[in-house]
Order: structure tokens, then C-alpha cells, then sequence
């Protein structure tokens, strides 16, 4: 595999396709796979993700948490999209039984009761420390969520989000970046974000 191969994780769930097109439009080299093996000589690795957190049990099981760390740990970047955001975390209400990734160590939550679930459309980003995957975008830009739970703002945290309350967006630690809104459904700002992490460079 070329060592310019963005790998992007299927685990049989999610919004493959739409975020496969958006990272082509901002020249990505893809492999879509579901074999650990594959990131071995990824240059950036995706996880796009839709739907319920129990799914990602599948990433412990076959051994793609096991790889995805080590890569990582050896500076190739990563970026996690809406339950791929959740999933670094230590878990979620959603799937009490399933374990997440943990990079850092609180659990994502539903939205407090009351508010409406779940939150759909678009809304605005506010920056709360610099990002690269925000870089030379707009004041508060809009981009689009779909999304019942939420993660809590960690140290990591770059940008926020308020409905409900205020919750993590963006999060960037070293290599480990992730967004909790669909860049690949959030126009111009979200091709700018894409075309960000196919910029950042590995360790």
C-alpha cells in the first residue's frame, strides 16, 4: 500500500460513503477497510461514524483498537467523526456494556432531559483553544450535527458547541483529533476541515 493511502475505518456502520466522496474531493488516496492490518502503512487514518455506540464494539473485538493506537502512538494522524469522537472516550449511557477507546477517560451522555433529541441541523463552532482542523475558517462557522449523546469538554477540547448546554465539538490531543458534527455534510466549512487534517503532518 502507498505510504500516502488514507485509510478509512469500516466497521459495517455509518455514513462511509458520503465522508469517502468529501475526502476525495479534498484529494485523499483512500483504503477503505475492515483489516487492522491495513493501518500498518496508512498516512492518516478516519473513522466516520453514524448511529448507535455499541457498534463500535466491533473495533475491540477485531483487533483495530489494538492497531489504531500503536499508529498513533507513532505520529499518524487521526480524525474520529460524530460516534467516532465518542468512541475515545472511556463510554457512553448509550451502550453501558461497551467499552470506548479512552484516550480520555469520561463518558459521553444524552442530552438532559427536556431538550430535544436528537439535535439535528446545523449550528455554530466556538473556538476555545487554537486547532489545525479549524484553521483559516470563519468566525463561529455553521456546520451540521445528527446526534443523541454528547461528550463532555476535556483539556482537549478546541471548539464548543451550546444545545443544552455546552459540549466538546472538536477535540485535538497530539494525533488524536475528532469532530462531533458530519464535515462531509457541512458544506464549504466542512471540505475546509477535511482538506485541514489531509494537511497535518505526522510525527
Amino acid at each position: 500500500m502507498s505510504a500516502e493511502k488514507t485509510v478509512v475505518i469500516d466497521y459495517l456502520t455509518g455514513n462511509l460513503n458520503s465522508a469517502c466522496k468529501s475526502l476525495r474531493a479534498v484529494g485523499a488516496d483512500l483504503l477503505v477497510t475492515q483489516r487492522p492490518e491495513d493501518l500498518k502503512s496508512a498516512a492518516r487514518i478516519v473513522l466516520p461514524g453514524v448511529g448507535h455506540f455499541a457498534s463500535t464494539e466491533r473495533l475491540l473485538t477485531t483487533g483495530i483498537a489494538d492497531a489504531l493506537r500503536d499508529r498513533v502512538a507513532e505520529g499518524v494522524p487521526f480524525l474520529g467523526i460524530c460516534v467516532g469522537l465518542q468512541w475515545l472516550f472511556a463510554g457512553s449511557t448509550e451502550a453501558p456494556e461497551t467499552r470506548g477507546l479512552g484516550v480520555f477517560p469520561e463518558v459521553c451522555e444524552h442530552f438532559p432531559a427536556g431538550i430535544k433529541s436528537p439535535h439535528v441541523g446545523w449550528n455554530s463552532l466556538e473556538l476555545v483553544q487554537e486547532s489545525r482542523l479549524l484553521h483559516n475558517l470563519p468566525a463561529s462557522p455553521h456546520v451540521y450535527f445528527t446526534h443523541s449523546y454528547r461528550a463532555p469538554v476535556v483539556n482537549a477540547t478546541v471548539a464548543v458547541t451550546n444545545y443544552g448546554g455546552v459540549f466538546s465539538a472538536v477535540i485535538e490531543r497530539d494525533n488524536w483529533m475528532a469532530v462531533q458534527f458530519h464535515p462531509e455534510k457541512s458544506g464549504d466549512v466542512g471540505l475546509k476541515i477535511l482538506e485541514n487534517f489531509m494537511k497535518v503532518s505526522g510525527c
